[in-house]
C-alpha cells in the first residue's frame, strides 16, 4: 500500500487510534462489555504504552493519517517470555490491502527484539477477518485464556512461538 508510514504511538494519536477501535468494534457487532471498547486505557494509549516496560504500540498512517494500530504488552500472569498482541485495529478505508499484515510482522519484530518467546492474543468471532489472518500468521487456538488483560468479552485465545 502507497503512503503508508507505521511509527510509534505520540500523544497527539490517542484520540484517533480511539475512534478507529471503538468504530471498528461498532462495525463489527462487538462493542460489548469485557472488550476494549469500554477500557479506559482506549482513550490514553500513548500514556499506557509508554510507561509500561517491555510494551510499545505502533500507529499506521496513511498519506499522515492515522488509519491504524497494534502492540504487543506484557499482560499480567502470562507464561515466562510471552507478551500480548493488542489493540490491532484498522480503519474500514484500508482493510484487506495487507496493512493488518504489515502490523503484526512489525509487532513480531519489537517482540522478538525486547527478548519475548511467544506472543498471545485474544480475539472473538465477530472479528473472522482478523482471527483469519492470526491463522496464516501461524497462531494456534487455546483451550482456555492466560494472563489477566480483564477482556471477558474475548472467547478465542491464541499463541504463536517466535522463538528462533
Amino acid at each position: 500500500m502507497d503512503g503508508i508510514v507505521i511509527r510509534q504511538i505520540e500523544p497527539s494519536d490517542n484520540k484517533a487510534i480511539a475512534g478507529i477501535i471503538r468504530k471498528s468494534l461498532e462495525e463489527f457487532g462487538a462493542n460489548k462489555p469485557g472488550t476494549v471498547y469500554f477500557d479506559d486505557s482506549t482513550d490514553h494509549l500513548y500514556e499506557l504504552f509508554s510507561t509500561v516496560k517491555g510494551s510499545i504500540y505502533f500507529i499506521a498512517l496513511h498519506n499522515d493519517t492515522v488509519v491504524g494500530g497494534a502492540g504487543i504488552y506484557p499482560t499480567d500472569n502470562l507464561p515466562e517470555g510471552t507478551c500480548e498482541l493488542v489493540k490491532m485495529y484498522l480503519s474500514n478505508t484500508v482493510r484487506g490491502k495487507g496493512l493488518g499484515r504489515l502490523m503484526i510482522d512489525r509487532c513480531i519484530e519489537a517482540a522478538t527484539a525486547l527478548g519475548y518467546t511467544s506472543i498471545y492474543l485474544e480475539t472473538m468471532p465477530e472479528l473472522k477477518k482478523a482471527v483469519s489472518v492470526y491463522e496464516k500468521f501461524g497462531f494456534e487456538y487455546l483451550a482456555a485464556p492466560l494472563g489477566n488483560s480483564g477482556h471477558t468479552g474475548c472467547d478465542i485465545w491464541m499463541m504463536k512461538n517466535i522463538a528462533s
